[in-house]
């Protein structure tokens, strides 16, 4: 006679795998990446492959000799570990920091909790602002596009030139035009290029369903509206919103980082919340804090208030509870 063994719920099932998710995020990050390429050369090629090389190799190694678990690299989420580290990275870092970089974002931003799925924050803004703290000249020493497939002058002799973020805060230089901003014509990371490249990626991610749109939408729409605010406050002093939202790592943020799966809240309001929450931080270190970007921070930040954010903003529960009816005669 056969068992009939029922599992708990949810009895949800899919075909998809972390595989597949993690594949369908490299393929959302290639646009801006072939941009990144056009405008840093081979530098950016260098970064890029050294971060996912140096990622992939701690995974491994970590798996294998210090959990001695089922090795994870497969899953690719350490591919796009470290091509995410590399898109918050200049052009010109020197590759042992890139190292570091990728050591600190997977050794303790992921495998030191478990691995996948069991980090509380994202283990590439780890990574990132170990090195912006540890490295902050070489971390703020962004090279000038180039539009140059010469291997020298885009890496070893990159120019470098002050973001818009750094001209909003008293850096010598002069704003980019709107163009350049959408294009990415502009001095910063790798994944500060094209806001349409990544606009693109994050159409591609709500349509293979890999994110909803609550997260970045909320990050995105409290940065418009605050700075907003701001600007009709102060115009001589304040910048407009567009040149926030077009500038730094917002749109790489809000779209690749703030939606990881592990690190945010798991319901639509609760991702409301966080996303606002992503977006009122934000503003705040841009424009009233020391560092000229505060994406990084805020995203983990949050990271930090996803647990109560579970706990507290929890959907709707199935059924229910119906109060007892005192009988009378």
């Amino acid at each position: 006679m056969k068992k009939l063994i029922i599992s708990p719920a949810p009895h949800a099932h899919t075909d998809n795998t972390v595989q597949k998710t993690m594949l369908n995020v490299l393929i959302a990050l290639a646009p801006a990446y072939l941009v990144s390429l056009y405008f840093f050369g081979l530098g950016a090629l260098i970064v890029s492959l050294t971060a996912i090389v140096s990622c992939v190799l701690f995974e491994y190694l970590i798996q294998r000799f210090l959990l001695k678990g089922q090795n994870s690299v497969v899953d690719l989420s350490a591919v796009v570990t470290g091509l995410l580290l590399a898109f918050n990275l200049p052009s010109n870092l020197p590759l042992w920091m890139i190292v570091i970089g990728s050591l600190v974002a997977i050794g303790i931003g992921k495998m030191s909790f478990g691995g996948l799925g069991n980090n509380p924050f994202n283990p590439t803004l780890v990574g990132r602002v170990f090195l912006l703290i540890s490295f902050p000249v070489e971390m703020t020493a962004w090279p000038r596009p180039m539009n140059s497939w010469n291997l020298f002058s885009s890496y070893i002799d990159a120019e470098t030139a002050a973001t818009p973020l750094g001209i909003l805060k008293g850096e010598v230089g002069e704003l980019p035009n709107m163009m350049d901003l959408l294009l990415g014509n502009m001095g910063g990371s790798l994944g500060e290029v094209s806001a349409i490249a990544l606009i693109i990626g994050g159409i591609y991610l709500l349509v293979r369903k890999v994110i909803t749109w609550h997260i970045p939408v909320s990050v995105l729409a409290t940065v418009a509206i605050f700075t907003a605010i701001l600007h009709a406050a102060n115009p001589e002093l304040y910048a407009s919103a567009d040149v926030h939202l077009l500038t730094g790592g917002l749109m790489l943020g809000a779209i690749f980082m703030a939606t990881d799966y592990a690190t945010s809240p798991m319901n639509n309001r609760s991702q409301l919340v966080y996303g606002i929450g992503i977006g009122i931080i934000t503003v705040i270190i841009r424009v009233f804090g020391a560092y000229p970007e505060g994406v990084s921070f805020a995203i983990l930040i949050m990271n930090g208030v996803t647990p109560l954010l579970n706990y507290y903003i929890k959907p709707k529960r199935f059924g229910e509870k119906i109060k007892a009816q005192k009988v009378t005669k």
